[in-house]
């Protein structure tokens, strides 16, 4: 399990409100807060949005040494909003970790390798889960979940279960399925025109001609990660 890369950051001091923001985006630094346990009273700040791109870049855990006034936080980045059509980050949030309190994050999950399945039968990878949510302690954090497919065959699954879970707490049922090595699409659309066809013939229908068959694709979003409240200042 691969430990996350710790970024270095200089936050600076702001004020609250909306054409503050608009000031700071304008320049190219970023809104942000910064809150956990063991702060009393949350944070604001402005970050570079040069330096949050570069970690925005990486697709895994990502924790950061932050400094704000003078003052050094070992953070996570917990969350980013986004502008729906430039898709430019226009707040931040950073959590500041406590070594005794556990903190519940989404970690991405990564395939390796080159499945038997798809090498020689010309399967498809089909990786309905891209991330899991975990409950862990600050010094287990990892920086993503690593799965090897070589050995799966056109069938074949993998699940939450198998992933290397020492030290931490899954939130997600561990029978749910990350992984499957589906049959060639060609393959695919026959059996299921074949079943398609004995069902209707078997209810005494005529099967219709030049029907096209639609593949549907489960779509897994990760839920909204906890924090604090951010009714201050996102406009």
């Amino acid at each position: 399990m691969n430990q996350p890369e710790l970024y270095q950051l200089e936050g600076e001091k702001r004020e609250l409100g909306s054409k503050v923001s608009e000031s700071l985006r304008e320049n190219l630094r970023i809104p942000a807060v910064l809150y956990g346990p063991k702060v009393e009273e949350n944070v604001h700040f402005s970050i570079s949005e040069v330096e949050l791109e570069k970690i925005l870049s990486v697709s895994q855990t990502k924790l950061q040494t932050l400094t704000v006034d003078g003052e050094e936080y070992k953070t996570l980045l917990k969350n980013v909003e986004f502008d729906p059509v430039t898709d430019r980050a226009l707040h931040a949030d950073f959590y500041v970790l406590d070594d005794e309190t556990p903190v519940k994050l989404n970690v991405p999950i990564r395939l390796n390798g080159v499945a038997i399945g798809v090498r020689d039968g010309g399967g498809r990878v089909f990786q309905p889960m891209r991330i899991v949510r975990i409950k862990v302690m600050p010094d287990k954090i990892p920086a993503m979940f690593e799965l090897d497919i070589s050995d799966l065959e056109i069938g074949d699954s993998l699940h939450v279960s198998e992933l290397d879970m020492e030290g931490i707490d899954p939130l997600d049922d561990p029978r749910r399925t990350i992984v499957t090595i589906a049959p060639p699409k060609s393959e695919s659309l026959f059996t299921t025109s074949l079943v398609s066809e004995e069902e209707e013939l078997a209810e005494g229908e005529e099967p219709e001609e030049g029907e096209e068959l639609a593949e549907g694709e489960e779509v897994v979003e990760g839920e909204a990660q906890e924090g604090a409240d951010q009714s201050e200042d996102k406009e």
